[in-house]
């Protein structure tokens, strides 16, 4: 096939919005582009299953044949995107990060669906820590994914392929899932926006579940508008979807937020504050801090110690046995096929007794109870992503350990039922990206992306690692 010669671009949406009316690209070229780039990076990690290519460009040609009208009805139209490999999409297979696990999916997740629906480009299914149990990444029975900047760091998971396909330049957007915080450490680690939203209002039917009562479906983008725009088409209440919520109008004082006006954010107490050593993300926090005053904010200092205290019932408490109930019978059928550090986790759910959950059910609702007030004193709490970052090798050495620390600032927000999207905030020395979250009451998505958008607009320099991903 002969390629017209354009200029790069970003797979930005609104990048490739421009780029497509302007002419300057087409949908066949974009994708050539995006499969030459996947054969120059073989044995990176990132997928584990990519859809052939003359597939890809036939959905491309398809597309493209659509009339003017067709295509303004198509709000995703041209975008190609990933999805995490434990949702299922109808043909595909899902691994869950563990080969011997794979089967062929009978059907296609609602919000997979929707996408494309509204136009979007299936590229492939990314790469996971097994059974989304992990906020590392190098959980998986494939290649280990390195991250975006720098090979021999960590990409942060439980969704570290979905993460680095969008940092790479892959695609625009991917879909991952986030229980304990895995929709936002990958995405402060790799330079790019994570918007996790409320409990339920994307639909997680038909996809292996982590623990069913806190999983979402997250959404990776390259900028907090591109992440709107996809989960305003994701969006909706699915009948089929047990722990469905239809979305409810919270009325809330950012959504009409501009620059300059006032606004109040929390921030842990200096006690809680907690960068493991980390100099480097100490420092970008507190120009995080800074950022938002000079944008109209107040800050003060909150008690963090109710949210360690939710974090703590996450993987030291009950909800482990959650995770037993997706995929225990398998692990204990199939041994080998499971990692040892995974398969420690979910097994130790057979010691859980039933008490022990409702006892960390009444536990769950006394913090929450603690919490409820300080949404009365603040608007949003701001939060490292994480408070540092580690080598591949690091973690292989203590898994336990340093995937806590990573948990720290994120494990709380779906145990609490709150919003939050992960933003980028700078580099450290070591070239790794460091990020911050934005965290809300449940049903604030709109005021957590407008104030994103803000803080996004001011502080990043560079969308993802490869801000002209389409070489042609």
């Amino acid at each position: 096939m002969v390629m017209q010669a354009v200029e790069p671009c970003s797979l930005s949406i609104e990048s490739l919005r421009l780029a497509y009316h302007s002419g300057q690209l087409t949908l066949m070229v974009v994708v050539d582009g995006i499969f030459r780039q996947i054969s120059r990076r073989q044995g990176d990690g990132i997928w584990t299953f990519v859809l052939p290519e003359a597939e890809v460009l036939a959905r491309a040609a398809w597309l493209e044949q659509r009339t003017a009208t067709e295509r303004d009805a198509l709000p995703l139209w041209g975008i190609p995107f990933s999805v995490k490999d434990c949702i299922d999409i109808a043909g595909l297979p899902t691994s869950a990060g563990c080969p011997d696990f794979a089967y062929g999916a009978q059907h296609t997740n609602l919000v997979i669906q929707k996408l494309l629906d509204a136009g979007a480009i299936l590229i492939g299914k990314t790469n996971l820590d097994q059974f989304a149990t992990g906020l590392v990444g190098v959980r998986t029975g494939y290649d280990i994914p390195h991250n975006a900047y720098v090979a021999d760091f960590i990409a942060g998971g439980s969704s570290s392929g979905s993460a680095v396909s969008v940092a790479a330049g892959l695609v625009s957007f991917s879909i991952g899932t986030d229980t304990g915080g895995s929709g936002r450490v990958p995405a402060g680690l790799n330079n790019i926006v994570g918007l996790k939203p409320t409990r339920g209002l994307l639909s997680t039917q038909h996809m292996v579940d982590a623990c069913r009562t806190l999983d979402c479906v997250s959404i990776f983008a390259l900028t907090p508008e591109d992440a709107w725009a996809v989960f305003q088409v994701a969006k909706g209440f699915d009948p089929g979807d047990p722990f469905a919520r239809p979305e409810v109008t919270r009325s809330h004082r950012l959504e009409t937020y501009e620059a300059g006006q006032p606004f109040r954010f929390g921030i842990p107490q200096k006690e809680h504050l907690e960068f493991f050593g980390n100099g480097d993300v100490e420092r970008a926090f507190a120009e995080a801090v800074a950022l938002l005053e000079s944008l109209g904010g107040t800050g003060q200092e909150i008690s963090y110690a109710p949210f360690l205290a939710a974090n703590d019932l996450l993987f030291k408490g009950p909800w482990v046995a959650e995770r037993y109930a997706s995929v225990g019978k398998f692990i204990e059928a199939n041994p080998e096929s499971v990692l040892p550090t995974t398969r420690e986790i979910i097994l130790r759910a057979k010691q859980i007794s039933a008490a022990e959950v409702f006892e960390g059910l009444y536990a769950l609702a006394e913090i929450k109870r603690q919490v409820e007030p300080l949404w009365d004193d603040i608007d949003v709490l701001l939060v490292p992503t994480t408070g540092t970052a580690y080598r591949i090798a690091e973690v292989k050495a203590e898994p336990m350990a340093l995937n806590t620390n990573l948990g720290y600032y994120t494990n709380f927000v779906n145990l609490l039922d709150l919003a939050a999207i992960a933003l980028p905030n700078g580099f450290q020395s070591s070239g790794v990206p460091t990020g911050v979250t934005l965290v809300g009451q449940s049903f604030t998505e709109a005021s957590l992306v407008k104030l994103g958008a803000m803080f996004h607009q001011h502080r990043v320099e560079m969308l993802g690692a490869a801000p002209l991903p389409v070489a042609l």
